[in-house]
């Protein structure tokens, strides 16, 4: 199953596709959604284009992506929670389910602190996907975000297969 995680941004909006299977996952591309300078609805039709773009190169089954988090400038915090729309838009239009994470859930899925910085986000993402060296630290971001997805898929499914069938009860 194709998984593709989005870092969302008003200026570089990041994005990392793997595939996971029975518990194992497979690095299949990232990148980085860069936006020009422009109208805010110039930069934020560019997310939704870029991410579009991304959904029919790559045609991913599930679409992961951060939730908002409260920054201290509340003008950042509506920008990126409006690219974080664009792109979630971009999803529903090709039917693929959205799936939303905390930075910290994330940070804690795949590093094991939800407190990890953005060189160990890095770092790891690179040693779970095998990769010859670090990524750009928004597709890390994003690949990150898809890791967390596939192992709350996992975690989910094998709670499905501990359910016995009889009476309701769970094993």
């Amino acid at each position: 199953m194709i998984l593709l995680g989005i870092d969302p941004g008003s200026r570089i909006t990041g994005y990392g596709l793997i595939n996971s299977v029975n518990g194992h996952n497979e690095y299949v591309a990232s990148g980085c959604i860069r936006i020009r300078e422009g109208e805010l609805a110039e930069r934020l039709q560019q997310v939704y284009a870029g991410v579009s773009e991304v959904i029919e190169r790559y045609l991913p089954q599930e679409f992961a992506i951060e939730q908002v988090f409260m920054a201290r400038n509340a003008d950042s915090a509506l920008k990126l929670g409006q690219a974080r729309g664009v792109a979630i838009v971009a999803a529903a239009n090709q039917s693929l389910p959205v799936y939303e994470y905390s930075a910290r859930k994330v940070k804690q899925s795949v590093v094991g602190s939800g407190a990890a910085d953005k060189t160990q986000v890095q770092q790891m993402v690179a040693r779970l996907l095998k990769l010859p060296g670090l990524p750009q630290a928004d597709a890390a971001d994003a690949l990150a975000i898809a890791l967390c997805h596939a192992h709350a898929r996992r975690s989910l499914i094998s709670l499905a297969g501990q359910h016995s069938g009889k009476g309701g009860r769970w094993r």
